[in-house]
């Protein structure tokens, strides 16, 4: 996954307002913990939305796929856990729960090692991927540390719990 070189940050206000929950009346979330709503972690970015017309701006070469799945909008947040490594994490929402089942299963090789999150969820060596509903969540560290792969279920049990139930 590549960073586009220039990108629209929005504001978390914003992001409530682009992020809905499905339903008859649509309900604003924010899927992501604040700095120290887990243990050891800090949020360090303003969480930026990406439309699934603009993905593209966020990341090279792999928008097409979320695209035919049904990505309907993308958002993206920089987390630090205790000073010792980084990690973003992603949160697709899809148009229908197929959409977040179909990126899932694309993900998933024989290195990945299942785990109980929300719908499904797999688990490397410095990521951690899941499905919620029509939500597909990507949180992926960029360097190595020891424990590092249960801080990452930390978080993402902590966005998890962020999502709404489908």
């Amino acid at each position: 996954m590549h960073r586009a070189k220039y990108f629209v940050a929005i504001t978390a206000a914003s992001m409530i307002v682009a992020f809905t929950a499905a339903g008859c009346k649509k309900t604003p979330i924010d899927p992501f913990p604040s700095s120290g709503a887990i243990a050891g972690w800090q949020k360090t970015s303003d969480t930026r939305v990406f439309a699934a017309k603009n993905l593209w701006q966020y990341i090279d070469g792999d928008a097409d796929r979320y695209i035919k799945a049904g990505v309907v909008s993308a958002a993206t947040s920089d987390y630090k856990y205790q000073d010792r490594f980084d990690a973003t994490v992603d949160v697709y929402q899809m148009s229908d729960p197929a959409g977040a089942r179909e990126i899932l299963d694309a993900d998933r090789s024989k290195e990945a090692a299942s785990v109980q999150l929300a719908d499904g969820g797999i688990v490397y060596e410095q990521s951690v991927a899941f499905r919620k509903g029509a939500y597909f969540v990507r949180v992926v560290a960029y360097q190595q540390a020891p424990g590092m792969q249960q801080a990452l279920l930390e978080l993402a049990h902590g966005v998890e719990t962020k999502l709404p139930v489908s």
